[in-house]
């Protein structure tokens, strides 16, 4: 029986067994991004809590501009090819109505932009996506490739296996409302950054 490692806010931890489960608990606004490297079987998970840095040095783990490429040179650094790695990304939701707000707080969709955009930028797209809505997750990465994501109130769920060599890039994410979806994107819409619409 593996390790259950917990993954907690701004930190990204890594497993080279099958049996190892990283967990990230109690997901709000957070986005959660799980990878794994199927030929050199290394699973990571970041935890990222805010769009864009302000207090990097400090704390590069937190924010999806200095996170993101910290968490793939970290998997690199362990063995992981990037031309191998599938991800999939959790959470993003809006806990709280902020009315009159506008877009300016709703940190959950705009975590989610940043991380997509800091993996575009590394070339990266993503396989699975269940991000938004108004209720928290907690998210499990298994160390064979298994995402396995809890709803509040609801069963848990196989969200996908980024070990299967049937697992793809199926589109790039785009908001639809409070969700996000999947959308198929071909031809020039592959070089866009993903886009969100209210």
């Amino acid at each position: 029986m593996g390790d259950a490692i917990m993954v907690g806010m701004a930190e990204m931890k890594f497993a080279q067994s099958p049996d190892d489960i990283l967990i990230a608990l109690g997901l709000g606004s957070c986005i959660c991004v799980c990878a794994y490297d199927y030929q050199a079987r290394i699973a990571g998970m970041a935890h990222v809590v805010l769009p864009v840095s302000h207090d990097a040095d400090r704390s590069p783990g937190k924010f999806a501009d200095t996170a993101i490429p910290l968490f793939l040179q970290s998997m690199i650094d362990l063995g992981a090819g990037l031309d191998n790695l599938r991800i999939a990304l959790t959470g993003g939701a809006q806990l709280f109505a902020f009315h009159g707000a506008g877009v300016r707080l709703d940190v959950g969709a705009r975590n989610a932009e940043a991380v997509i955009s800091a993996l575009e930028r590394a070339n990266l797209a993503v396989c699975s996506v269940d991000i938004g809505g108004s209720t928290g997750r907690t998210v499990q990465l298994v160390g064979d490739g298994r995402v396995r994501v809890k709803i509040t109130g609801k069963p848990e769920r196989e969200l996908v296996h980024l070990g299967q060599s049937t697992v793809g890039v199926s589109g790039f994410p785009t908001f639809t409302g409070a969700k996000m979806s999947v959308g198929i994107s071909t031809g020039s819409d592959a070089a866009r950054a993903a886009q969100y619409r209210g």
